[in-house]
This record gives C-alpha cells, sequence and structure tokens, in this order.
C-alpha cells in the first residue's frame, strides 16, 4: 500500500513539475510576442483548458476526430512554446509570424473550446418499415372475454326453469318487455352459463 502511495505521489509530482515548466514557457513566449500582464499569463491557462477539453471528449467516445484535432493543435502550441524558449529562438526579436500566431491564439481556443462543449453525438437514425413488412407480421389474435368463451351448459332443475317463468313472466308485465338474460341471472342469483341455459329454456 505504501509503496503504491508513493509511485501515485511521484507521478503526481512529476505531472505538477512539467506542467509548470510548460506553463511558464507559454508565458514568456507570449509576453515576448508582445502580450505583457494578466494577457500573457492567460495564454498559457487557454491552452491547458484547450487540452483538458479534448481530453475529456475523447474519454467519452463521442466526436473522436474533432477531439483529436483539438487535441493536436492545443498539444503543438504547448510543444511550440517549449522548444521555442529553449534557445532555438530569440525571445527579444520575435519574428512577425510568432506575433502573428500568438494574437490569433485567443480565437482559436474560443472556437475549440465552444465547440467541444456544445457538440452532442449524432441521435440514432429510426427505421422505417414499408407496408411489405407490416403484412409479413402476423397480428396477434386477441382471446375472447371469459363470459363469450363457449362452454358446455349445465343442467338446470326444473323446479329452477319454473321459477325463473315466473320470474320472467312478472318482468314482462311489469316493464312490457321479455327479460334478458344478464337481468335474468341478477334476479336468480345464478352464474352466466347457468342463466344463459334457463334461458334458452324459457
Amino acid at each position: 500500500m505504501r509503496a503504491q502511495l508513493a509511485r501515485v505521489d511521484a507521478v503526481l509530482v512529476q505531472a505538477l513539475i512539467a506542467a509548470a515548466l510548460s506553463f511558464a514557457h507559454l508565458h514568456d513566449v507570449a509576453s515576448a510576442a508582445g502580450q505583457d500582464g494578466w494577457k500573457a499569463w492567460a495564454y498559457p491557462v487557454s491552452v491547458d483548458l484547450l487540452l483538458v477539453a479534448a481530453w475529456r471528449r475523447l474519454r467519452t467516445g463521442t466526436t473522436k476526430a474533432a477531439a483529436w484535432c483539438w487535441f493536436v493543435i492545443a498539444l503543438v502550441a504547448s510543444l511550440g512554446a517549449n522548444v521555442a524558449t529553449a534557445g532555438l529562438l530569440d525571445l527579444g526579436n520575435v519574428p512577425a509570424w510568432l506575433r502573428i500566431l500568438v494574437a490569433g491564439w485567443p480565437a482559436v481556443a474560443f472556437l475549440g473550446g465552444t465547440l467541444l462543449a456544445h457538440t452532442t453525438p449524432k441521435a440514432p437514425v429510426a427505421i422505417e418499415t414499408t407496408d411489405d413488412d407490416q403484412e409479413q407480421e402476423p397480428e396477434p389474435t386477441p382471446e375472447p372475454p371469459a363470459e363469450e368463451q363457449v362452454s358446455p351448459r349445465p343442467p338446470v332443475p326444473a323446479a329452477l326453469v319454473a321459477h325463473a317463468r315466473k320470474v320472467a313472466t312478472e318482468h314482462h308485465t311489469r316493464t312490457g318487455n321479455p327479460i334478458d338474460t344478464p337481468t335474468l341471472r341478477a334476479r336468480l342469483g345464478v352464474p352466466v352459463p347457468m342463466a344463459e341455459a334457463i334461458a334458452a329454456q324459457l
């Protein structure tokens, strides 16, 4: 456990030293190119933020082409500043092309950061089905309700049929209409199959 922590600490210290040196080199190049004061310090922040945004987009797995493009641009800016401060460039007499690059960098970084922050993954394309595909798929046949399923009619006692005739006669006398099966079932208090069997004998 201690060995692992020591290894992690060493990696973090090395990363911090490298970041500080790169940050300082970017500041020196920006200052030599005519960007003084807080503007010289803003350039390394801009480059590092673009690197982080591009790396984060690479980790998400979406729009990797654009993420790689802006990652390479930011990496070239950082490496270019490191190489320029290694004695290959006279910081006291910066060429005009470098001044142009430094002056145009904020617009480039703003464009890259905006595109990386607001680019969304493409939505999945819906597959349209044709009439032929719909005809090939058989539609499921709904099962009839329990009351509509055909079932054998149970035997009905003669006394119950006689009582049902009296109920049906009383209903016809009172309403003027023949009694229907649901009403007969409700008056007799019998199940649906029994009511249908009685109604068939009336």
